[in-house]
């Protein structure tokens, strides 16, 4: 049901003949409880405007294509009983469709649950997302300053392990993905997420990883999946986070790309790495660590099992 108060009249006329804008009118707050009544109000969604979801399942994918603003996001809210369930492509794509809020429901099923293209300033919380064919929730086309926090994601790659990344942040090889400064928060990510829990591409910057619980028990070691976290982007944060269970390393820095893979900075990390087998098995394993491509590993980042927090050479403190 679409409630949208009466507005308030455009202008309002002066006694010496002079207009004065009036407020503007009240955002609508749109009840669905059906899934074609959820695709009327996505389709017909302004700024400002709140989408609530009964609980209940609404099969099939739905896409928002229309942006809110910064003072008028959009918001898409529901409890974790209200499940978005797709039984192929995305359950949920945001396209286009910045400045929206999207929170506490689930979406299951498809071959992807959460899809951001061209949307910044998106925000997801408490979102839970699983049961899926490859990734949970993928930030990609410029998909900036975007957030997705208290959220659990879990039981993901079943078509293709090694394809199946919990939170995924740009494109692999594609440099003009500027998703930067996400911020991935206080999420507990696995398990059964068969591809690293989050996987930074080159070409995204700026972002922050910091709070979260990982869980690498359904790492497959196929697609290089052996590790909690790859980061290969530039310029990012990585801080009190904790993992166990992964088959080699805790978090990783490479660099695909020339000038790529740099800046990124460790601190408050629990790596425990009790049961990996990899070759490497480090808390922090940077590959081809340069002075001109620096990585920070800095306070309070401690390691349980494996051969150490760090490779040789790289320094720490």
């Amino acid at each position: 049901m679409r409630v949208r108060p009466v507005p308030l009249l455009a202008a309002a006329v002066l006694a010496g003949g002079g207009l004065v804008a009036a407020a503007p009118a009240p955002h609508a707050t749109v009840t669905v409880s059906t899934a074609s009544q959820l695709k009327s109000a996505l389709a017909a969604a302004e700024p400002g405007d709140t989408i609530q979801l009964a609980d209940a399942v609404y099969p099939g994918n739905f896409t928002a294509t229309t942006p809110g603003t910064a003072a008028a996001p959009i918001t898409l809210t529901g409890s974790s009983r209200a499940v978005l369930t797709a039984s192929g492509g995305y359950g949920l794509h945001l396209d286009g469709a910045s400045y929206w809020q999207v929170h506490g429901i689930t979406v299951t099923g498809g071959q992807k649950g959460i899809v951001l293209d061209s949307a910044t300033h998106v925000t997801l919380d408490s979102v839970t997302v699983h049961g899926l064919q490859m990734e949970g929730v993928h930030f990609r086309r410029s998909s900036g300053d975007g957030v997705i926090e208290n959220s659990r994601i879990y039981d993901t790659g079943r078509d293709r392990p090694g394809y199946g990344e919990g939170v995924y942040v740009g494109t692999a090889g594609d440099l003009t993905d500027r998703s930067d400064q996400v911020r991935i928060l206080d999420n507990t990510i696995g398990p059964a997420v068969r591809a690293e829990n989050v996987d930074i591409k080159e070409g995204t910057t700026g972002g922050l990883i910091a709070g979260n619980s990982f869980d690498g028990s359904g790492l497959s070691d196929a697609n290089y999946d052996d590790s909690w976290v790859d980061v290969k982007g530039n310029g990012w944060t990585v801080r009190d986070n904790t993992g166990v269970h992964t088959l080699n390393d805790g978090f990783q820095v490479h660099a695909v790309a020339p000038d790529w893979g740099c800046g990124t900075v460790f601190t408050g990390n629990h790596a425990d790495l009790t049961g990996a087998t990899g070759a490497d098995r480090y808390a922090i394993d940077v590959t081809d660590y340069s002075a001109a491509c620096p990585v920070t590993i800095g306070a309070g980042n401690t390691v349980t099992g494996g051969r150490g927090l760090v490779d040789p050479g790289v320094p720490v403190g």
